[in-house]
């Protein structure tokens, strides 16, 4: 379905590919991984035919339909479900042609093609994705202008999946999506049909939803059957048989090299030398799989812990409008030791939560408590924004180290895994996983009691995520996160507060419970969903019977005139047989002129039905058309 073969590119004199292959059958469910900067991104953009290789080629199958999430997003006055309806072309061009085609014979052809997709039950399909993905009811309708990047983008691929492409070539897709659409999106990819290649950081979403996994290091692509821990198992394994191979190698250098070097002068031994030095010379080194040591993420904590409760909401409501709360009645306290994940669904809350947390949003009723010498770590995606793009790293830890020495301002970054390069970089052109580094060396200086994180792991590649979880599991204080990544939910947090219809509680069960009712409640959704196609169809069926019996007359008028014709035009081959006699003529003028007479008639006949007949066809014609 897929075949890179010997690809070989450049970007800027650093070699991203070198003579790379991979080959994706049909069906596969490929996770993509590789350090971030290695250049996966750009393989997609060289599968889309974005920009052309040095060397080599991508080959895709013949007529194959490929499907990939736009960085423009829909914006416009559509609705969420006219977007996602509109992605399947072949649907909508079908359906405006019905509203202009009269041809009976091209329109039982477009009714035919229109059930052979299903498009009667598209609609019921398009709204089960979108509601997957985080959209109820009445945001479907809604134009895509009332929402924000990320939730646009949501409808981006919620559209994308529904024109149910040949290969899905998805981005890092669970970024902008909460637990609850990960849960679905894993889901839906593990009983797609199709086939996909996958960029993705998040090891639960790689355990669940894939069935291969490509590896992208140092130019070279390898692929692995299984999920991310499978394949991390056999990475491990390669690694250590490679390095076990290199210290043999390495042994056998030594004793060679030892040998040459005492033997070399000697009469007696110069053959047995010379012998070693081509073995020498001829000995390649093994090629061994390179374990880069990721940079740490250093979030130190406070000297002392503070009493409990550090944080209190005290029958608390919050919200941004006056007389519109968006969480009402919290009751919930934060300890010094408290490793919280918050739960819940895009748009009930959890970052207006968060917000409170920080003081960023006041309640509207109630009282927030927290102790007087609480200090808090926010880290969060507007956070990241508000960097000023202008300043370097440096600047920005001059700002909180006016006092220290540049050595110590450089090691301050260089803890953070920002080298002199990335120190000297304005923070607009760091990449996501740099700037979130950056922040990270931020929030964590004051030695926080707390740290409330909204979706840290987004712009992290695997092992920064694992030097994330080590750091935040060394760190002694209170931890509060939003996360759609599981993995790291599951590693780090004991406790769970669900956001739920305007409430903020706690959660008794894991977040494995909490999968297993996302996707049942996904299965009860889909069931109503089949509930309602079943009706729809039935509904179609219905209209088309009595359609059938609505123009049931007009076709009988049709086929009554066809058999008048038919009968007509058999009286005129009699008639004509009886006038082939030679001697009627003769014998019986009266006779010969009656049958002619009647000959005639029956033509004037023929004529008259001929005229009937257009006139009715088309009328029945018309209405069946208009029927379906």
């Amino acid at each position: 379905m897929l075949h890179i073969n010997d690809l070989t590119y450049r970007v800027e004199g650093r070699m991203l590919f070198d003579q790379a292959t991979l080959a994706i059958s049909e069906g596969q469910k490929v996770g993509f991984v590789g350090r971030n900067g290695t250049g996966k991104s750009t393989l997609f953009r060289l599968i889309k035919n974005e920009i052309s290789p040095e060397d080599g080629s991508i080959n895709l199958r013949k007529n194959m339909r490929l499907g990939c999430v736009d960085q423009e997003v829909p914006s416009g006055p559509q609705s969420l479900i006219a977007t996602v309806l509109a992605a399947d072309t072949e649907r909508a061009a079908l359906l405006a042609e019905a509203e202009t085609e009269t041809g009976g014979t091209r329109l039982a052809q477009i009714y035919a093609r229109l059930t052979d997709i299903q498009a009667y039950s598209a609609e019921a399909r398009g709204a089960s994705i979108l509601s997957g993905l985080g959209f109820d009811a009445q945001d479907q309708l809604k134009p895509c202008s009332d929402f924000s990047g990320g939730w646009r983008m949501r409808v981006a691929l919620a559209a994308m999946l529904f024109a149910n492409p040949d290969i899905l070539l998805l981005d890092e897709p669970t970024n902008y999506l909460d637990v609850e659409g990960a849960v679905w999106l894993e889901n839906h990819i593990r009983t797609y049909r199709g086939t996909a290649f996958i960029i993705s950081h998040d090891r639960s979403f790689l355990n669940t939803a894939v069935t291969h996994i490509a590896h992208l290091r140092g130019g070279k692509l390898y692929g692995y059957p299984g999920n991310y821990d499978q394949f991390e198992s056999v990475l491990a394994e390669q690694q250590r048989l490679s390095n076990a191979q290199r210290s043999k190698q390495d042994d056998e250098r030594r004793h060679l090299e030892s040998f040459v070097e005492r033997f070399r002068a000697k009469a007696t031994k110069a053959k047995q030398a010379q012998s070693r030095i081509k073995r020498l010379e001829k000995m390649k080194p093994v090629a061994t799989i390179i374990d880069d040591p990721i940079p740490p993420i250093n979030l130190p904590s406070a000297e002392r812990m503070l009493n409990p409760p550090i944080f209190r909401y005290d029958d608390v409501s919050l919200g941004y409008e006056e007389g519109h709360s968006v969480l009402k009645r919290i009751n919930l306290r934060i300890d010094p030791d408290d490793r919280i994940g918050i739960l819940g669904r895009n748009g009930e809350g959890k970052s207006t939560l968060a917000k409170s947390l920080v003081g960023e949003l006041a309640p509207q009723e109630g009282y927030i408590r927290s102790h007087k010498k609480l200090r808090i770590g926010y880290f969060a995606q507007h956070q990241i924004d508000a960097l000023s793009p202008e300043k370097n790293a440096y600047q920005h830890i001059v700002d909180l180290m006016p006092d220290a020495t540049e050595a110590q301002r450089r090691s301050r970054l260089a803890q953070f895994g920002l080298g002199h390069a990335q120190a000297e970089t304005p923070a607009g052109d760091l990449s996501g996983g740099e700037k979130a580094r950056l922040l990270f060396s931020l929030i964590g200086f004051h030695k926080p009691h707390l740290l409330v994180l909204d979706e840290p792991a987004n712009h992290l590649d695997m092992d920064s995520r694992a030097a994330l979880i080590s750091s935040l599991n060394e760190f002694s204080g209170a931890i509060l996160v939003i996360s759609h990544d599981r993995n790291l939910l599951e590693a780090v947090v004991d406790r769970l507060w669900l956001i739920d219809k305007g409430s903020a509680k706690a959660y008794e069960g894991s977040l494995e419970d909490y999968r297993s009712a996302q996707l049942e409640r996904d299965k009860t959704e889909t069931k109503k969903s089949t509930k309602s196609d079943v009706k729809s169809k039935a509904d179609i069926r219905k209209k088309a019977a009595d359609a059938r019996k609505a123009i049931a007359p007009l076709k009988r008028n049709v086929e009554r005139i066809e058999k008048e014709i038919t009968a007509s035009k058999s009286m005129i081959s009699k008639l004509e047989a009886r006038l082939l006699d030679p001697n009627i003529y003769q014998d019986n003028p009266e006779k010969a002129a009656k049958i002619n007479s009647q000959r005639a008639e029956n033509i004037r006949k023929i004529e008259a039905l001929e005229e009937e007949w257009l006139i009715a066809a088309q009328n029945y014609e018309t209405a069946k058309a208009a029927s379906m």
